[in-house]
């Protein structure tokens, strides 16, 4: 949602998610408009109605980064990653664990926007039923 809304050279810095919140860090360089975050918001909303699912495949690390664009340093990943597809909606190399189909998480709300540090932004969102 985010390279659709903010650009394709948007892209992942960092990330922590549990089960009570997302804190999501990308790469942008100004404060994001309340009318960038309602899209985003309704563009994660839209996919999470749309009941995608959610496939998942072990892979080499280079073949993945041929797959995925990250731009935080890569070598804490090991030889074999797990990439997540969702549709064609996205494809992001990822621990997990993680849902089987968008429908199972609820609604997305974006609750804080800050800067990380230079360059970068950070998402809090929270998921709820």
């Amino acid at each position: 949602a985010l390279r659709q809304i903010l650009g394709p050279e948007t892209y992942q810095k960092g990330s922590n998610i549990n089960a009570e919140r997302l804190r999501f860090d990308f790469n942008y360089s100004q404060k994001l408009t309340g009318e960038q975050l309602k899209k985003i918001e309704d563009l994660v909303n839209q996919k999470i109605q749309e009941k995608i699912s959610v496939e998942m495949s072990e892979m080499s690390k280079n073949e993945a980064l041929g797959l995925a664009k990250v731009s935080f340093d890569s070598s804490k990943y090991g030889d074999v990653v797990k990439v997540y597809k969702i549709g064609d909606f996205s494809v992001e190399i990822c621990g997990g664990p993680h849902v089987k189909n968008t429908s199972e998480l609820g609604h997305f709300k974006i609750i804080k926007e800050e800067t990380s540090s230079a360059g970068v932004r950070r998402i809090k969102a929270v998921l709820s039923e």
